[in-house]
């Protein structure tokens, strides 16, 4: 019988990898060496006829980027039984169908989560101090033609609603009560276990807060979570800061009270129609814009790496999950 050494990669547990084209596993090599990994676009096979020569050996797949779970695609895999996603998100994946045939679903959220969280509390001191627009105001040479620049606001002691107060929602409200920030939020469920004020919906949430940071999960419920009612609520100089999904916002509504003047500000890492931002927001200084790149570090990569592959390992030795996503 063939040891670990000389293992080949028949005998390793099977792995199908549902990426785009485009997306390079960054990890490939140490998920090769202990898996199987059956990618469809390093054969010369036809896509279809690859998933359905393999889809009988196929427990486990790991899903790169935002690739479509879809229903009918989860019909093509039979004998499915475990998804692992490469994301905080999960919204590319259908899981009440998922639910319905039994199949867990893993995420890497908490791989992202301290790296969001800094973007996020980097987008609100961004907005707020106005460094990005400082920067294009020293850089044009304004400075000696101008002589002063707009006051920005302090950070220490606003309000600051957080929206889904999961894993990088807790450490968005980490940092900010460190910076002597008031912390309320608004969640599926009130969390017995947070001291924060907790609100039924986001419109009450707005109401009692300077700032708003969008981290939950986008979903059925939570499309277009914060529309114009919301922003009104938030007030002219409230901020938004979303490192969420683009879709939780109504963006046509987020650019015209920006616009409008309505609320004070955002700092935006996610967009509804990624790549495109509305260009509108170009113009804008109280606006910060990110490529969604709120969890683009070395270091939570490597996280990710670890998790996926502990995922994994556990699942084919029949063990508990590490990061296993709630039925809820």
């Amino acid at each position: 019988m063939a040891d670990k050494e000389t293992q080949q990669p028949e005998e390793l547990p099977v792995v199908f990898l549902h990426r785009p084209p485009s997306f390079i596993l960054p990890f490939g090599d140490h998920l090769r060496s202990q898996f199987h990994v059956l990618d469809p676009y390093e054969s010369p096979e036809p896509y279809d006829s690859f998933l359905a020569r393999h889809a009988p050996s196929i427990r486990a797949l790991m899903t790169m980027g935002p690739t479509l779970v879809s229903a009918e695609f989860l019909d093509r895999l039979p004998v499915l039984e475990l998804i692992v996603a490469t994301s905080a998100g999960l919204d590319h994946i259908d899981l009440p169908a998922c639910r319905s045939r039994g199949i867990v679903v893993t995420n890497a959220s908490s791989a992202f989560a301290e790296d969001v969280a800094d973007c996020a509390v980097g987008l609100l001191i961004d907005v707020l101090r106005r460094i990005s627009a400082a920067d294009r105001f020293v850089r044009g040479r304004m400075w000696p033609v101008k002589e002063t620049y707009p006051l920005g606001f302090k950070l220490g002691g606003k309000r600051v609603g957080i929206v889904g107060l999961g894993s990088i929602g807790s450490e968005v409200a980490k940092r900010l009560s460190a910076f002597g920030c008031t912390i309320a939020y608004t969640s599926r469920n009130k969390k017995q276990s947070v001291p924060f004020p907790f609100y039924a919906n986001v419109r009450d949430l707005a109401a009692n807060s300077d700032v708003l940071v969008l981290c939950c999960a986008l979903t059925k419920e939570t499309y277009h979570l914060v529309n114009k009612d919301v922003m009104v609520a938030l007030g002219k100089e409230g901020v938004i800061i979303n490192v969420g999904r683009g879709s939780l916002i109504n963006e046509k509504e987020l650019v015209q009270c920006l616009v409008g003047g309505e609320i004070g500000g955002a700092g935006l890492d996610v967009y509804e129609n990624e790549p495109n931002v509305p260009k509108e927001l170009f113009g804008l200084d109280n606006v910060v814009l990110s490529p969604h790149s709120a969890g683009g570090t070395p270091e939570a990569f490597e996280a990710v790496l670890q998790l996926t592959v502990g995922n994994l390992r556990a699942f084919f030795s029949n063990k508990p999950l590490v990061s296993e996503v709630s039925n809820e």
